[in-house]
């Protein structure tokens, strides 16, 4: 496992890259100011690291109160990542339409747009820390890829 400074480096420089990447690129791919793209990535990476903390907590009481425990079968699982990114996606629409004065049509293309984006850079991320900062125990064993 992972140590906390370990993990407080990793999502420091998982959101510092994204937002240094996804700012030129959005606003390349939007026509819109760097500047406007940089506080829609901001607002929105801080309103995600919110959401996630407080969809989690109720996700999990609500799991425990249905079930006695809060043990995700895969079904359950993807259910869980959809409803998590429905929410955010409802929390940020508004927010992206209002601060660049675009139609909710062309906010939600936007954020679905960040959120591919993110997926992608999500998992090449984090392959590379993984690479960069490999675990001791992973070098014992030899890592495969």
């Amino acid at each position: 496992m992972r140590k906390t400074a370990d993990r407080i480096r990793h999502a420091i420089s998982f959101e510092l890259i994204g937002l240094a990447l996804v700012t030129p690129l959005g606003a390349l791919a939007f026509g819109m100011p760097m500047a406007d793209i940089g506080v829609i990535g901001v607002a929105g990476a801080t309103l995600a690291t919110l959401w996630n903390y407080i969809y989690n907590l109720g996700f999990d009481h609500l799991m425990q109160r249905l079930t006695g425990g809060t043990r995700k079968s895969v079904a359950i699982r993807v259910l869980h990542a959809v409803m998590f990114e429905v929410g955010l996606l409802l929390a940020l629409l508004p927010m992206i339409a209002w601060y660049l004065g675009i139609s909710v049509v062309q906010a939600l293309m936007m954020d679905v747009s960040f959120a591919l984006f993110y997926m992608v850079y999500a998992f090449v991320f984090n392959w590379a820390y993984d690479r960069v900062f490999p675990l001791p125990d992973w070098q014992q064993v030899g890592q495969e890829a």
